[in-house]
This record gives C-alpha cells, structure tokens and sequence, in this order.
C-alpha cells in the first residue's frame, strides 16, 4: 500500500498580512500532482487545515477543492483529523458529501465514524467505530485500519485528566491518557491489515518553529514517545512545521510530514516536503520525502550597507522570495527610502535598519554581566515589530511610563536594566 502522509496546510494564513492564497492554490496542484505520479492509493492529512476556527470562504473552498481532487472520483482513500486551528464541526461539516467518495473526516476523538457498503471500483469502509475505521481500496488487495485521533485537548476528549496544577504531574497525566486511549484504539489492528495511527499532537522532544501556536501550556500537552502503541505500523502526525522523525516502542515510525509552505522567517532555509510511506500487512513501514517547491522561499537579507540591498536588488537576488531584511545604516532611514525599497520589491516583508549605536548596544548587550537600559530595550523592540526606530516623542513618552511605574511599585524613582550573561 501507498500512503501520502502531509498536514498542516493552514488555509487562510497569511506572512505579516502578506497573502499566500496564491501559493496555496499552488500546494493543492502539486499535492494533487504527487498523487498522480506516485500511485498513490491513500492520503492521511494530520490536521490543522485551516489557520483558523473561522477560515474565509476562499479557504474553504481550497479545503473542499482539494477533498474532491484527491480522492479522484472516490478511487483514491482521503482521511482527515482536526488540529488545534480547526473547528471540529467545520472539518466534519462536508462529510455528507464526503461519503459518496469514501472520505473519511473526524472532528473530535470521540467521533463515531459509521461503516459503509461496498461501492465497487471505489474506497468503501467495511468496518468502522469511534476513532477507528477500515479502508477498502480498490487498486489494493490490502485493507487500511486507521485510528484517527484529532487533536486531543481536555476540551476535546470531554474529560479532566488531571487533579494537580503541577506542570509533570499534568504531562504525566495527559500522556498517559493518550496512551490508554491510543492503545484502546490498536486492540482493533490485525495482522492482515496496514495498521496506521494518525494523530494532531506535540511528542516531546519534537522540534518547533515560530509559526505554530503552542497547542501545550508550558510541558503540559507534551506527550511522551512511548506513548504511542507498538501495533501501529507507522504513526502519521500533525502540528509540528518541520518534517522530522522519532521512533516508538518497537521501532514504529512515528513522523511529522510538516507544513507544506514556510509560514515564518524561522523556517527560512527548511525543505518542505510531503512523505510517501510504502507498508505492507506484518512488515515494517518504509518512507521517503518527496520535495514540494510551491511555495515562496522565505530568506533572511544580511546588507552591510543600503548600497548593498540595491545592487542585490538589480541583480534579481532571491527574486521570488519573501525577504526579511536587516541592513546597517549610519543615519536613520528616511520613509522615503523605506518605500521606494518596498516598490521595488513588494515581497520585502522587513525592513530593519541597524543604526551604529544599536551594533554597540548589542555587542553591550551580550557582555556578561552588562546592563541593557529600558531605552535600548524598547528601541529594539519598537524596531523588530514595526520595521522602523521610534521617534523620540514616542521613547520620552515610553521613559515617562516606566517612571510612573518604577513610583507606584517603589514609592520613588529608581534605575531600572536588564542584566544578561548572568
């Protein structure tokens, strides 16, 4: 059997408000693409299709354009499972629909998934029940049975797993139960199926970018590697943005297929990629990554000087690229050079002028057992989020509330810094 594993695909979201509709249609095409061209016969999408429990309606219809293409005509098997960014009603909303192709969609863990009739020459479910379901495929003489287990919050599960506050007794609690619950679901593998788990989870020890949205409080939500059941031939994850591997009990595959665009400057540089997984009925499952090329590159400009920025500018550097400039000045940029950098390459997403005394500031800063004043911190600060230095109106009257406050808490003024290297 062949199986795409992918997730993440956050419809709707955006670069700093840039727009990356454009590049998701893109992802769809390609993804479909794949499909075509590596026979695939089963698609597992781990969650997180939308950014948001509200997605636009032109997120919507990526979602439902893509149901439809992939499942080609229902010949191809499509299971979807919620993630932290969806709305389970809205993942399973479709399913009427989704039916007639043998589409799977699951929206909380306890969703009871209901078994179908045959359909000859289509994906049919013979068997299915809460959180586990069996697929018939038509170009494959082995069936798929497929724990789906959507993003698992206490919310979600409908249940308190935990009576204590204490961040390890937490962890301790929500991994175990995912296991319990994980295990449950595996009792129904059998040795003459593909015995696949797909799950919307943080596993400890994963690595993360930027550009997810903590789905743990603290270590809260970590769930252990051991968790995951030994049955289980390959385990199919969502949430974390870089594709990345770890291993369960008994050596089962456990991966993260990650996000198919680079959705912040923390990810400059990653490959993203979809997996195909070959497994048969009692083997090992074997994956591979495919690469994905479309999406906008995100990269990070270094220019010693503005100078530089143009002549990379006239030569077409990273031409289709999201750019996140940084460039050192000796006096403050003008708005007008601010803009005319932005004509002239819309995709500039920052703009960062480093002043001479911010390169002192910083280089103080990292001394040991250097002070940083209130005033460099929220120069810094000021610049990293809006892209240009405050004014001195604006750092007066952020100074002015930091005395006010350094009064309330003290009764009378004091200094106030940032001690690092300690």
């Amino acid at each position: 059997m062949r199986i795409m594993h992918t997730a993440d695909w956050h419809f709707g979201k955006t670069l700093e408000g840039r727009d990356r509709a454009e590049e998701q249609w893109a992802f769809i095409d390609e993804l479909v693409a794949i499909c075509e061209d590596e026979a695939v016969e089963l698609v597992l999408m781990a969650g997180d299709v939308y950014q948001t429990v509200n997605p636009s309606a032109e997120a919507e219809e990526m979602f439902y354009q893509a149901l439809h293409r992939l499942s080609a005509g229902g010949r191809r098997g499509v299971v979807v499972i919620a993630g932290n960014h969806d709305h389970t009603e809205r993942i399973r909303a479709p399913r009427w629909l989704a039916d007639g192709l043998g589409i799977v969609l699951v929206g909380l863990p306890k969703d009871e998934i209901r078994p179908q009739a045959e359909r000859p020459g289509g994906v049919w479910r013979p068997w299915a029940q809460v959180g586990v379901c069996e697929l018939a495929l038509p170009h494959c003489p082995h069936r798929a049975r497929i724990a789906a287990v959507p993003y698992p919050s206490e919310a979600r599960l409908g249940e308190v797993l935990s009576a204590s506050l204490d961040e390890r007794e937490m962890r301790q609690s929500y991994s175990q139960r995912l296991a319990s619950w994980y295990a449950d679901l595996a009792r129904h593998f059998r040795p003459d199926t593909v015995n696949l788990l797909m799950s919307h989870v943080y596993v400890a020890g994963g690595i993360e970018t930027e550009s997810e949205i903590q789905i743990q409080v603290g270590g809260a939500y970590a769930v252990d590697p051991a968790a995951f059941p030994k049955e289980a031939q390959y385990v199919a994850l969502g949430h974390l943005h870089r594709p990345q591997e770890m291993e369960g009990p008994g050596g089962v595959p456990i991966r993260y297929a990650g996000s198919p665009l680079a959705y912040s400057f923390s990810e400059a540089g990653q490959q993203k990629s979809v997996t195909i997984v070959d497994v048969k009925p009692g083997e090992r499952a074997r994956w591979r990554e495919v690469p994905l090329s479309a999406g906008r590159p995100l990269v990070r400009w270094r220019a010693a000087s503005l100078a530089e920025v143009h002549a990379w500018l006239e030569e077409g550097r990273d031409a289709n690229a999201w750019i996140d400039l940084e460039v050192r000045v000796e006096t403050e940029m003008a708005l007008r050079e601010i803009q005319d950098l932005r004509e002239a390459r819309p995709h500039l997403v920052h703009i960062r002028p480093i002043l001479p005394s911010q390169t002192m500031e910083e280089d103080e800063r990292r001394a040991p057992g250097s002070v940083v004043s209130p005033e460099a911190l929220f120069r810094r600060f000021f610049e990293e989020k809006v892209g240009l230095p405050p004014d001195d109106a604006m750092v007066q009257l952020f100074l002015e509330l930091v005395r006010d406050v350094e009064v309330e808490d003290d009764g009378a003024p004091a200094e106030a810094g940032e001690e690092v290297g300690a």
